[in-house]
């Protein structure tokens, strides 16, 4: 009993999500147009969340994701402010990005400060920098390159006349790249291990202080994707949007956690659990629950998965030895 709760509870209780919603919401719910819709809603998350599973493949976590999401994008806007195309402010905003990383993976991995106390820090002040680049306002309008918003609202054709959104294609291109990374090279099978044991991978002769570092890079250019992305959705740039980000994104890989037999991070059930959390956004939505109720439920159902998924794989007798 307890091995079929390990590995099946959890994507048993995600289908039944689904299953609710589509016997509820019979006329819209299961319709392809919605879950693109639901696609191009999570586009961002998922690569902030793919690139969150790197991290915590290895035990670490980054909080700084949102305000460097926000970041990417002010920077991103300002340079267009300034003349520059579109491509160079791009590039420009994912170095930033690269750099914020580099600088979270110095002080955790060489400094050795604690992740949690290092990223806390850092949102404060890529947070703060947001404003200061900004001048704490929000750019739209002429500023923004009306090419560079038509790109989210983009995409190719579909049979039926209904679009593919390219945020969705960007989201999946990303998640391919770090399952590459992460399950089909040495590179990523030393993160793991890593993970496993931190000082055996290093008696082991693996270059674990490199290879956090790296991990970290790798995050805080996914950040600034994300941030670009939801930047050229709602064509405009604040210090904020990026706000709610991370935590959605710690969720995400937590439930997803759920779903592995050895309860590691994985950046296919992390897309899984991103899914979970856009369709229960989009399936309250649709059934006119107001957002704080929506808040609450959704804090809710990712407990009780985690805390099932915990009892799953150590027996609840085990969980209260603990």
């Amino acid at each position: 009993m307890i091995t079929v709760m390990r590995r099946f509870g959890g994507l048993a209780g995600m289908l039944a999500i689904v299953l609710f919603f589509a016997i509820s919401l019979p006329d819209t719910f299961m319709t392809l147009r919605n879950w693109l819709n639901i696609s191009q809603q999570v586009s961002m998350l998922t690569v902030v969340a793919a690139a969150m599973t790197v991290v915590m493949v290895m035990g670490d976590f980054d909080l700084s994701v949102g305000s460097m999401a926000s970041l990417a994008g002010i920077v991103a806007a300002v340079l267009f402010m300034q003349g520059w195309s579109i491509p160079l402010a791009l590039l420009a905003a994912l170095g930033v990005g690269l750099l914020g990383g580099l600088f979270n993976g110095i002080m955790v991995s060489l400094v050795g400060i604690l992740p949690f106390v290092a990223t806390l820090a850092t949102l404060t002040v890529f947070s703060g920098l947001a404003y200061v680049i900004s001048d704490g306002r929000t750019i739209f309008g002429r500023d923004i390159p009306a090419a560079f918003g038509d790109f989210a609202r983009g995409g190719p054709n579909l049979p039926g006349g209904i679009a593919l959104p390219n945020l969705t294609l960007v989201a999946a291109l990303t998640v391919l790249v770090i399952w590459i990374v992460l399950e089909q090279t040495s590179y990523g099978r030393r993160l793991y291990a890593i993970g496993g044991n931190r000082e055996a991978a290093r008696l082991a002769g693996i270059p674990v202080m490199l290879l956090r570092l790296s991990a970290f890079c790798f995050t805080g250019v996914g950040a600034a994707i994300g941030g670009l992305m939801y930047a050229s959705r709602v064509a405009s740039a604040n210090p904020t949007q990026g706000d709610g980000l991370m935590l959605t994104a710690i969720a995400a890989v937590f439930l997803g956690m759920t779903l592995t037999r050895d309860g590691q991070p994985r950046v296919l059930a992390t897309l899984v659990g991103v899914f979970v959390l856009g369709v229960l956004d989009n399936g309250l939505t649709q059934m006119r629950v107001d957002s704080y109720v929506r808040e609450v439920m959704v804090g809710a159902i990712i407990l009780a998965a985690v805390g099932l998924s915990a009892i799953g794989r150590n027996g609840l007798a085990g969980q209260l030895r603990r």
